[in-house]
């Protein structure tokens, strides 16, 4: 089990930091879930009830192997559950794939009591430079499709998902943002220096219908 850990959060780190936020034994949805490595983890570790939701017919074959439920939905849609019948819904790289950004947390926070967001940012400071420098659209580590065949459609910063969640009156609870070298500048600075971030938000009530 350890090594299974490590060797897919030495991929992702922000799948450690995700783990680290889910107790024991919750209910728990996972948007995009790829497959279903995540879920496997805290099923695992942590005895969470898991649920995937993927749109990719191969990946959804990957969860089943990985002994992972899933089923096929379009993030783009309504989510089809109750309202709060989860008590965390997560959402990993993700965000900046979907039509409508706004929309999709509106449902994440209909179904879920909590919502744990790993966050691209745009504003990171090698895709600054690359703007600068080349000005071209950049590629990155976290971004590494070229403009005409990336499946990120709304390129955002950190100051933007802020702006967005206040809008939309979701409360940041904890913020973790993630550095590529020196993990301490991601913390000081993290607009410029994180290039992934994790928002634990609070749903339920704090949605806005109209923002």
């Amino acid at each position: 089990m350890e090594m299974l850990r490590q060797n897919i959060t030495e991929q992702r780190k922000d799948f450690a930091v995700i783990a680290d936020q889910i107790p024991d034994g919750a209910r728990m949805l996972d948007l995009g879930c790829g497959d279903g490595s995540l879920l496997k983890i805290l099923a695992l570790e942590k005895n969470i009830k898991g649920l995937g939701v993927e749109g990719d017919q191969n990946k959804i074959i990957e969860c089943i192997a990985n002994g992972v439920p899933v089923i096929h939905a379009d993030l783009n849609d309504k989510l089809p559950f109750k309202d709060n019948s989860f008590d965390y819904v997560i959402l990993s790289h993700t965000l900046q794939t979907v039509k409508r950004p706004d929309l999709l947390l509106r449902e994440m926070s209909r179904v879920g009591n909590m919502i744990v967001i790993s966050f691209i940012n745009f504003a990171f400071y090698k895709a600054r430079i690359q703007l600068l420098l080349r000005g071209r659209m950049p590629v990155t580590e976290t971004l590494p499709s070229t403009w005409f065949n990336t499946e990120n459609i709304h390129l955002a910063t950190i100051l933007d998902f802020r702006d967005l969640c206040a809008r939309l009156g979701l409360k940041i609870q904890h913020e973790t943002p993630l550095g590529q070298d020196a993990e301490w500048l991601a913390r000081v600075w993290p607009n410029m220096f994180a290039q992934t971030c994790v928002f634990v938000l609070k749903s339920g009530v704090y949605c806005i219908e109209n923002p």
